[in-house]
């Protein structure tokens, strides 16, 4: 229980200056977004200029913070999700908490892990080998945290542990099925429009293209924390019209072929990085329905690069190049999470049924 408390006191304390890098980043105001209606940490919490009050306002520390239950604990990706309500503030929030990557700039002769601040408990030894738990000085146990009120019940299902299950979606299923679900669930994009027009998150963008064809904008997504082995930029196409690679016919090619190789530039020019060392995809389904393109750093093993939703950009282009409406023919597998409301509409088809079985988050 000490080590516990411990690890968390120091993941609190750590929080503050983390906060408010991440709120000065953004403008005041959150705009909901998204897949299942809910805001993804990397695409889809946006704040808008015209800011009403809001938790985000004034936050400094966790210390309002009520804690309900634990949605999610990820002991993979070292990844909680807890639901709760702040104090003096209407509606449900979650937090969500991730233990952050090790920076290269504090691994060098000098750093306070290899001072007497950084105290040392030992576990046991066997012959050479000892084991301990480290407790560092706060700064070096930051908590990555995202932060979403008021959380909606959307939000709190994408957060929740919950069963997947693979569908493999022909034409007929997406045009019957799937589209319709896009079309009467609302998915809100006002923070993707906020960010095509400059009106959120215009000191993020990385290079943009203001054609209203081949154009797009270039910005950090939300996962990354800014280290340059976390590299992860989202290039947002400008036409409102392209929903996912299902739309895309050989007449995008320009915007597709744009996208990449102007993007490869930026990357390169200020992070040093070349095309050969960056995975380029898009997601299907992806986390928000309306197109977009990932960009991060090989040695990243960013989420959702897994073969069951990551389409490789290469491929994409290629695929078109071939057959001009490859992905209006194509049968696409994707996996859908139980309690989303897509699984209710396929599950109404007869396409798929809840099992029973153990959870994994």
């Amino acid at each position: 229980m000490y080590l516990l408390y411990r690890e968390w006191q120091q993941c609190v304390y750590s929080l503050s200056s983390q906060l408010f890098c991440f709120l000065r980043t953004m403008a005041a105001d959150q705009v909901d977004n998204s897949e299942n209606g809910g805001v993804c940490p990397a695409k889809k919490q946006k704040h808008d200029k015209d800011a009403t009050e809001s938790v985000h306002n004034h936050l400094k520390d966790l210390s309002g913070f009520q804690l309900d239950t634990v949605l999610l604990n990820n002991t993979s990706r070292k990844t909680v999700c807890l639901k709760g309500s702040f104090k003096s503030q209407e509606g449900d929030a979650l937090v969500i908490l991730e233990k952050t990557a090790f920076s290269a700039e504090n691994l060098t002769p000098t750093s306070e892990y290899f001072t007497e601040k950084s105290y040392l408990e030992k576990v046991f030894h066997n012959d050479a080998y000892g084991n301990y738990t480290c407790f560092p000085v706060p700064e070096l146990n930051s908590v990555k945290t995202t932060i979403i009120h008021p959380a909606t019940e959307k939000h709190i299902i994408k957060y929740s542990s919950q069963n997947s299950y693979m569908l493999d979606e022909t034409p007929d299923i997406y045009n019957n099925i799937v589209v319709p679900h896009i079309t009467s669930d609302k998915f809100d994009l006002q923070w993707v429009y906020n960010i095509i027009d400059h009106k959120s998150e215009s000191d993020r963008i990385l290079v943009e293209d203001t054609d209203p064809i081949n154009g797009f904008v270039v910005v950090p997504d939300l996962k990354w924390n800014g280290d340059l082995e976390t590299l992860y930029f989202l290039a947002i196409c400008n036409r409102r019209e392209l929903k996912s690679i299902r739309d895309l016919t050989a007449e995008h090619l320009p915007l597709l072929n744009n996208i990449k190789a102007t993007t490869i530039n930026a990357i390169k020019s200020k992070y040093g990085l070349d095309g050969s060392q960056l995975r380029i995809y898009l997601h299907y389904q992806p986390s928000f329905y309306h197109l977009h393109i990932h960009f991060t750093y090989l040695r990243h093993e960013a989420p959702g690069i897994l073969a069951e939703r990551a389409h490789l950009l290469t491929t994409v282009i290629s695929n078109l190049e071939l057959i001009s409406d490859y992905y209006q023919k194509a049968t696409i597998p994707f996996v859908v999470r139980e309690n989303d409301s897509l699984f209710e509409e396929l599950a109404k088809q007869n396409l798929l049924k809840k099992r029973d079985g153990k959870q994994i988050p």
